[in-house]
């Protein structure tokens, strides 16, 4: 008979994203969580879902637990999101004097690579792709930088990729990939992905001239909002421009950023 998620099991894995990962779950996510743990119970041989919290919970399983969180953190994205942003990125901030240092970008938040490849696209067709720019992309699942290493997509995510970009840095697949796109190696190569916990303190990676932190925050409760900025924003030079989701906002959550235009602000 199939596990069914009781409402107390919901609460305590609420309790874990959140801890984890600093996620806030609604109430409405409760089928999603269920749902994306379910094949777990049978592959570590337990019967509900209380039974399967308790050995990730017991210690003695940390791979198991770095997949419960990869599955209730993961979400699906695309190349080239909320466009308006890179065309941003492309005419105001890219062209700008740089004072002879290399343009630095962060996906803080890069999920299965889309976003990340995005800006490198972007700079490289800018500043070539053996330019002065370097683009690093980030998250807190295993699974899904594993998947932005590899470079490889259906097709439909690059629904709104610009057709020169798709030519350029991408290899349209055929035969029994047919229906996929590989980023080109050069690309692939430019770009340096790594796990990070926003939650946490960061790994020493520098500064940056952009950051995109977009469609995470929408996740967060205000404590944690304003505890990852406090993280992100030193990491920003002064005079760079951070990137969240037009679903997003700052307005309450630091004073440390000037927004110039919805979802766009600047370190003064």
């Amino acid at each position: 008979m199939e596990a069914v998620l009781s409402d107390r099991e919901f609460q305590q894995f609420r309790s874990f994203i959140h801890e984890a990962a600093g996620i806030s779950l609604s109430e409405a996510k409760k089928a999603l969580v269920g749902g994306r743990l379910a094949k777990r119970l049978q592959k570590c041989g337990v019967q509900s879902y209380g039974e399967y919290y308790a050995l990730i919970r017991d210690g003695g399983h940390p791979e198991e637990l770095q997949t419960a969180v990869d599955l209730l953190t993961t979400n699906e994205t695309y190349f080239f999101r909320e466009p308006q942003h890179f065309d941003f990125l492309a005419k105001e901030i890219v062209p700008a004097p740089r004072g002879g240092r290399p343009r630095r970008a962060w996906s803080a938040a890069s999920s299965s690579g889309e976003e990340v490849y995005s800006i490198a696209m972007v700079l490289a067709d800018k500043l070539g792709i053996g330019g002065p720019w370097e683009v690093l992309g980030s998250d807190i699942s295993l699974r899904v930088l594993q998947k932005a290493r590899t470079g490889h997509y259906p097709e439909e995510r690059a629904r709104l990729m610009p057709p020169g970009y798709l030519k350029k840095y991408c290899l349209k697949g055929t035969g029994a990939h047919e229906g996929t796109l590989l980023v080109d190696r050069a690309l692939r190569e430019k770009v340096e992905l790594f796990q990070a916990n926003l939650n946490e303190p960061l790994p020493n990676i520098g500064q940056f001239d952009v950051i995109f932190l977009r469609n995470v925050m929408i996740y967060f409760d205000i404590e944690t909002k304003r505890s990852v900025l406090r993280r992100l924003v030193p990491a920003l030079r002064p005079g760079g421009w951070f990137f969240v989701s037009h679903s997003e906002n700052l307005h309450g959550i630091t004073d440390a950023l000037q927004q110039v235009q919805p979802a766009v602000f600047r370190k003064p």
